[in-house]
């Protein structure tokens, strides 16, 4: 990961509606301004799931405003750390970037009963990654 003061993180889904919007809101949440968050989709839906919405706002954390996001090159680019779930090879991979694959169920059609053991695994990864790039320490 380069040396900045601040690291970026872009999640990555196909549709951008539910399992890396999960998790760019949980970082934003619990990382405050220690890391930068992104999220994209390599085809994003219209709006964010229903239910994913529904399960973050359960957290306490309310994702009523976002929005999918097309995946693009500069989102890329502008990122330490590409975390991928389920995208495959639509994710542009450019050197000198670190890439995690996060394989999770994909919520898309799913109830909100399906989708809070992905939430909460996805919450457990966001803070083991928070430990990993931004400790408190560093804050």
């Amino acid at each position: 990961m380069p040396d900045t003061a601040t690291p970026s993180v872009l999640f990555v889904c196909v549709h951008n509606a539910g399992r890396s919007q999960m998790a760019a809101a949980f970082l934003t949440h619990l990382a405050g301004d220690r890391v930068q968050v992104r999220s994209a989709g390599s085809a994003p839906a219209d709006t964010v799931n229903p239910a994913v919405v529904e399960a973050m706002a359960e957290a306490g954390i309310d994702i009523t405003a976002e929005v999918p996001k097309v995946l693009t090159v500069e989102a890329v680019q502008a990122s330490d750390v590409v975390i991928t779930m389920g995208c495959g090879d639509t994710c542009p991979v450019l050197p000198g970037k670190r890439y995690l694959d996060w394989e999770l169920p994909d919520p898309a059609g799913q109830g909100v009963d399906a989708v809070r053991p992905i939430r909460d695994e996805i919450e457990q990864r966001i803070r083991g990654l928070i430990h990993e790039i931004a400790p408190a320490s560093q804050a």
